[in-house]
C-alpha cells in the first residue's frame, strides 16, 4: 500500500493514519472502566441464573481436602484432570452456575459459537474420544462437551454447584486455608486455586437512566428464552412483533443480530465501535479425515494454530482459517528499523482494508457499509469471523445506529436515546461482554486473605505481585489461573490447559517433598515483572495507537497498578516456555517453600538444598536455556 492507492481508488497510508487517530479520538473517555455497570452488584435481578430451578437447596459441606478449586470452566476441569493424573483426587471444586462449563454454561444465545476451531479449542479430545460435529463448535456442543468431560474423569461428585465462595483466609496454625460459601460450606484445603475463569463476570454499558427502562431486558449471558421463545436450537418464536434493541457490535452481536433479525418485527443494532469481521467458512466434520488423525494429533495441532496466529510462520497452516491467515504476520511487535515499522504498518493496514472490502462487497447500502467498518488494528480488538453478520444489514427490518464513538446518550423508560433521537423498543439484549483488566477479587467475587488477614485487594492496591501470573507473594499455596500476569492467546483453551497442567505439577511436588507452604520470593516476582514489562515493550507501542478496548482497558491512564497489571504479551508458546523451563526439573527456583517434617540426609530434596524452612535463589528468567516450540 502507498500514497498511489489513492489514485486507484483505495486510501493511503497517510490517509488510513489520519482515519485510525480520528476514530479512536472519538471513542476515549475519562472514565475507562468505569463506564460499565456491575451487573451481579447493581441489577441482582438481570444476574439470576435462568437455567436452573429457584429454590435449590442443600445441606451445608464440612470437610478437609487437598485442594479447593473455584470455578467449573475449563481453567478448574482441567486443574481437577491434571491432579487426579497426578493421584491427586482429594479435591473440591465451587461453582456459581447450576453445572459445569463456564462461559459456556452461561452463553446459551441462539446462535452462540466458538470463533476457533473446534479441533484445537476443545481440550482432551483424545483422551475422550469425542469428534466435533462442526469445524466451528456452537455454544450447546462445547456445553455438553464440558458435561462429557465431568463425566470422563469423575468430577461430578467433587462439585458444589449454586454456590458461591463469600470469604478465604489463610490459616497459619492449620497452614491451610479456610473456605466458606454462600451455602454455609466450611472447607479446610490444603491448596487453593483461584481458576474463576477470563469470560464469566458480566458487565452493562453505563448509560446514563439505563435503571428507567421499563421493557424487557438481558444480558446475552443470562438468555430469556421464556422471553423470545425458542431455544438455542430452535426458532424463536415469541418475537415476531417484538421491536428489539442490541446494544453492542462485538463478538457476541455478530452472532446474535442474524439469528434476531430472522425473528423479530424491527431490529435495532446500536453501534460504538464497528467490528472486523471476516470469512468463517463454517463446515461440517470430515468423518474420514477425522478419524484417520494419528496419536498426538491435537497437540501438534494446538501449537501449530497458536504458532500461525502469533506471526511464527510454521512450515504448514494445518489450520488454514481466517484466524492464521489474519495473524501471519506480527505487526504488534517491536520493530528494528525504521524500515521494518512502515512494512509492519502496510501489512497491518493491508490486513484490515480486506475487513473493509468486504463490507462494500456485502452490504448493499453504502452509507451502511461505511459506517460499519473497522478502522482500528488488528490487534486492538478481537477480530470476528462470521457469514451472516453482515449480510443481515441488507433486511428491511434491521436498522444500524450508529453513534459514531459515543454510545448509547441515555436510556428512557421507552427505549435508547441517540442524537436526540428515541428508539422504543419491546425488548433489550445487552451485547456487552464481561470483565476482563478489572481486580482480579472484583471479577472472583471475595477477596482472599494470606497472611497476617492482608487482604488481595490491600495486597495488590498498587498492582500485582506474582511469579508466572500463579504464585502470590503473602499468599501461601495459593494458586492463580487467570490473565493478571500470566499468558494471553487467541485460543483461550490452549492457556488454560497449560496453566492447569503447571499448577498440578506444584500441588503434586508439594505433596511428594512434604512442602506444607509454598509461596515466591518478592525479588523473583520483580524479576518476572522486568520480563513482562520487557516483552510488552513492542505491543505497548502499538496498543497505544488503538481504538478503546477490553484489550487496553478502555485506555485507562496507565498507573502504577495498570503497569503491573499486564499479561505476557509475547507468544503463548514463549510463556509456556518460562513455566517448563521453571519446573523442569522442579527446583523452585525463587520460592520460599516450608516443611512439616525434616528432609532425610541425602535424599533428592536435601541435594537440591531445601530444609524444612528455606529460600531458593531466583533465577532470572532471561538466563534460563532458550525454548522454542
Amino acid at each position: 500500500m502507498t500514497e498511489q492507492d489513492s489514485s486507484a481508488g483505495g486510501p493511503s497510508i497517510d490517509e488510513l493514519r489520519r482515519r485510525y487517530q480520528e476514530e479512536r479520538q472519538k471513542r476515549l473517555r475519562p472514565d475507562g472502566m468505569a463506564q460499565y455497570r456491575d451487573l451481579s452488584d447493581e441489577f441482582e435481578d438481570l444476574d439470576r441464573d435462568p437455567f436452573v430451578e429457584p429454590g435449590f437447596t442443600r445441606d451445608p459441606v464440612v470437610e478437609e481436602v487437598t485442594v479447593v478449586i473455584v470455578g467449573g470452566g475449563f481453567a478448574g476441569m482441567l486443574t481437577a484432570v491434571h491432579l487426579a493424573k497426578h493421584g491427586i483426587t482429594d479435591v473440591r471444586i465451587v461453582e456459581k452456575a447450576g453445572d459445569f462449563g463456564g462461559t459456556w454454561y452461561w452463553n446459551r444465545y441462539p446462535g452462540c459459537m466458538c470463533d476457533v476451531e473446534s479441533y484445537v479449542y476443545l481440550p482432551l479430545l483424545e483422551e475422550t474420544g469425542f469428534m466435533p460435529t462442526e469445524r466451528y463448535a456452537s455454544a450447546t456442543e462445547i456445553f455438553g462437551y464440558s458435561k462429557l468431560l465431568a463425566r470422563t474423569f469423575d468430577l461430578y461428585p467433587r462439585a458444589l454447584f449454586q454456590t458461591d465462595v463469600t470469604g478465604a483466609e489463610w490459616d497459619p496454625e492449620s497452614r491451610r486455608w479456610q473456605v466458606t460459601t454462600s451455602r454455609d460450606d466450611r472447607l479446610s484445603a490444603r491448596f487453593f486455586v483461584l481458576a474463576g475463569g477470563i469470560l464469566h463476570k458480566a458487565k452493562l454499558p453505563g448509560i446514563p437512566g439505563i435503571e428507567r427502562y421499563e421493557g424487557k431486558a438481558f444480558h446475552t449471558s443470562r438468555w430469556d428464552y421464556t422471553t423470545t421463545g425458542g431455544s438455542p436450537s430452535e426458532p424463536m418464536d415469541k418475537l415476531a412483533d417484538k421491536r428489539v434493541g442490541v446494544i453492542g457490535t462485538g463478538a457476541t452481536a455478530v452472532q446474535v443480530v442474524p439469528q434476531l433479525a430472522r425473528a423479530v418485527k424491527e431490529l435495532y443494532v446500536f453501534q460504538r465501535t464497528p467490528g472486523a469481521v471476516g470469512v468463517r467458512n463454517q463446515r461440517p466434520t470430515d468423518v474420514e479425515w477425522f478419524r484417520s488423525l494419528r496419536p498426538g494429533w491435537q497437540h501438534e495441532r494446538i501449537v501449530n494454530f497458536t504458532q500461525a496466529v502469533t506471526g511464527a510462520q510454521p512450515e504448514e497452516d494445518m489450520v488454514a482459517d481466517g484466524w492464521t491467515e489474519m495473524m501471519w504476520v506480527d505487526t504488534q511487535k517491536a520493530p528494528g528499523s525504521e524500515e521494518e515499522a512502515e512494512a509492519l504498518e502496510r501489512a497491518d493496514f493491508e490486513a484490515m482494508e480486506t475487513i473493509r472490502r468486504r463490507i462494500d462487497e456485502i452490504v448493499e447500502d453504502p452509507g451502511t457499509a461505511e459506517k460499519l467498518k473497522p478502522y482500528w488494528g488488528k490487534h486492538c480488538k478481537r477480530v470476528c469471523f462470521h457469514d451472516e453478520y453482515l449480510p443481515a444489514f441488507n433486511r428491511p427490518n434491521v436498522h444500524l445506529v450508529d453513534t459514531d464513538g459515543r454510545g448509547v446518550d441515555e436510556m428512557s423508560a421507552r427505549g435508547p436515546v441517540v442524537d436526540g433521537v428515541e428508539y422504543p423498543v419491546d425488548l433489550i439484549v445487552y451485547a456487552s461482554g464481561f470483565e476482563v483488566t478489572t481486580d482480579l477479587h472484583h471479577r472472583l467475587g471475595f477477596d482472599p486473605k494470606g497472611r497476617d488477614g492482608v487482604a488481595l485487594s490491600e495486597r495488590w492496591a498498587k498492582g500485582a505481585h506474582t511469579l508466572h501470573g500463579v504464585l502470590a507473594s503473602g499468599f501461601p499455596n495459593l494458586l492463580l489461573i487467570s490473565l493478571v500476569q500470566g499468558g494471553f492467546g487467541t485460543n483461550f483453551s490452549h492457556l488454560l490447559s497449560e496453566s492447569a497442567k503447571h499448577v498440578a505439577h506444584i500441588v503434586e511436588a508439594c505433596v511428594e517433598q512434604e512442602i506444607v507452604e509454598i509461596e515466591p520470593e518478592e525479588s523473583a516476582e520483580d524479576e518476572w515483572l522486568s520480563v513482562l514489562l520487557g516483552v510488552g515493550m513492542g505491543g505497548a507501542r502499538y496498543f497505544m495507537s488503538c481504538t478503546p478496548s477490553f484489550y487496553n482497558s478502555e485506555q485507562q491512564a496507565i498507573d502504577q497498578r495498570a503497569a503491573r497489571n499486564l499479561t505476557y504479551t509475547g507468544s503463548l508458546l514463549e510463556y509456556v516456555g518460562y513455566l517448563e523451563r521453571w519446573r523442569q526439573p522442579l527446583e523452585f527456583a525463587g520460592v520460599k517453600v516450608r516443611r512439616e517434617a525434616p528432609v532425610e540426609p541425602g535424599s533428592v530434596a536435601t541435594a537440591k538444598g531445601m530444609a524444612p524452612e528455606n529460600v531458593v535463589a531466583p533465577r532470572r528468567p532471561g538466563h534460563a536455556r532458550r525454548w522454542s516450540p
